[in-house]
C-alpha cells in the first residue's frame, strides 16, 4: 500500500474543511461531469482526483494520470493522443495515448496550467467531441472518458494573458473543487503525522517512533508552505535518520526562507515583468585601449552577449521557479533549447 492510499483512508474525516471537500466529491463522482480540482502544490489534488473515480461507476475501469507539466510540448502531445509507425522519427511502431488508455475509465490531467496552447486546442476537440486523431493519422478515434483536472495556478488570470484558452477554462471550470491549504486544516497535522510515522517505520523497516511534544507542537504551529507533502517528507527523514533533534531548526528556516507562504500568483497583464537592461559594464569591464585591440571588439561583445544571456536565463528560471516547461515558453525557445542553455551555461548546479 503507497503513503496516498494511507492518506486517502482518513484524510476526509478529521476536519471540516475536508469534510465539506467529502460532501462535494460525495455529489459529483457519481456523474460523468467534468471537474477542475485547485490549490497549492501539495494539498492532496491527486488524492481528491482519486476519490471522485473511486465513487464513480467507472471505479473498476482504468485511472490514467498525465502531469501536463513534465514533459514538453512535441512529447505531451504523442503521451495524450499517441501516434501511428513513421509519425516521427523514431517511431517505429504505433502506440496509444493516453487517452485510448483510459476509454471508459477516468483521465487526471495533473498541473492542466502548464499545458501548451496548441495541446489545449486538441484537448478542447476530444472534450467538444470525445474524439481524437493520433500523430501522423487522419483517422478519429472516439474515446469515452471522464475528465478530472488540477491546478495549482490561477486559471482565470491566465486567460487574461492569453496563456490559457478561455473556452477550455469553461470546458473544464464546470465544477470547481478548492483543496484548503494544510495550514488551513491543523487539526490534521497530529493525525496524518501518526499515519506517516506508521507507514515509513514499516516501508524502511525502522522502529515505529513517537516524536517529543515539542517536536508536535513545532508541526501544528508551522505554516507548511509544502502542504502535506513537505510534511510527509519531514516526517521521513525522521524515520530514516532516527532522530529529530534537527526538526525545529530546519522549520524555523523553511519558515524565513519561504514567505510568502501562498504560491506566486501569475502577474497581472498589466504588470509584465519586464528585465532591466544589461549594462555592458556589468558583465564585460571597461578595458584599456591596448586590452580592446588585443582582444578585439568582436570577443568582447560576444562575451557580453553570453553573460546577459545567462543572466536571462537566470531571471526567467528564477520568476518560474524553476518550471523549465514555462520558462522555455516565456523565453519562445524549444524546451531542448533551453536544457542545452542552462547546462552551457552551467546552471545545473540550481538543482
Amino acid at each position: 500500500m503507497s503513503a496516498k492510499k494511507v492518506l486517502h483512508r482518513f484524510a476526509f474525516e478529521h476536519s471540516e474543511p475536508m469534510r465539506s471537500v467529502k460532501r462535494i466529491i460525495d455529489s459529483v463522482a457519481p456523474t460523468d461531469v467534468t471537474v477542475l480540482v485547485w490549490g497549492e502544490t501539495g494539498v492532496g489534488k491527486e488524492m481528491v482526483a482519486r476519490a471522485l473515480h473511486e465513487g464513480s461507476p467507472r471505479r473498476e475501469r482504468p485511472f490514467v494520470k498525465v502531469n501536463c507539466a513534465a514533459l514538453p510540448l512535441e512529447l505531451l502531445e504523442s503521451e495524450l493522443f499517441g501516434y501511428e509507425r513513421g509519425a516521427f522519427t523514431g517511431a517505429n511502431r504505433s502506440k496509444p495515448g493516453k487517452f485510448e488508455q483510459a476509454h471508459t475509465g477516468t483521465i487526471f490531467l495533473d498541473e492542466v496550467g502548464e499545458m501548451p496552447l496548441p495541446i489545449q486546442a486538441k484537448l478542447l476537440q476530444v472534450l467538444q467531441d470525445r474524439q481524437f486523431s493520433r500523430l501522423g493519422s487522419r483517422a478519429d478515434i472516439k474515446v469515452d472518458v471522464r475528465v478530472l483536472a488540477a491546478t495549482n495556478k490561477n486559471l482565470g488570470q491566465l486567460v487574461a494573458r492569453k496563456e490559457f484558452r478561455e473556452d477550455l477554462y469553461y470546458r473544464l471550470n464546470v465544477i470547481n473543487l478548492h483543496v484548503p491549504a494544510l495550514r488551513s486544516r491543523r487539526e490534521e497535522i497530529p493525525l496524518l503525522t501518526e499515519r506517516f510515522l506508521e507507514f515509513y517505520a514499516q516501508e524502511y523497516h525502522r522502529p515505529k517512533r513517537r516524536l517529543a511534544a515539542a517536536t508536535l507542537d513545532r508541526f501544528t504551529s508551522h505554516p507548511w508552505p509544502g502542504n502535506v507533502r513537505e510534511l510527509e517528507n519531514v516526517i521521513t527523514r525522521i524515520v530514516v535518520l532516527g532522530a529529530e533533534d534537527w526538526v525545529g531548526g530546519e522549520l524555523m528556516e523553511r519558515q524565513q526562507s519561504l514567505a510568502p507562504l501562498r504560491p506566486v500568483e501569475p502577474l497581472p497583464i498589466e504588470a509584465p515583468v519586464v528585465p532591466p537592461p544589461v549594462a555592458v559594464e556589468a558583465v564585460a569591464p571597461v578595458m584599456e585601449e591596448a586590452a580592446v585591440e588585443a582582444e578585439g571588439l568582436k570577443a568582447i561583445v560576444a562575451r557580453a552577449a553570453k553573460a546577459a544571456e545567462r543572466a536571462e536565463l537566470h531571471r526567467a528560471l528564477g520568476r518560474t521557479r524553476w518550471r523549465r516547461v514555462e520558462a522555455a515558453r516565456q523565453l519562445k525557445i524549444s524546451y531542448r533549447t533551453l536544457l542545452r542553455k542552462i547546462d552551457e551555461h552551467g546552471l545545473n548546479g540550481r538543482y
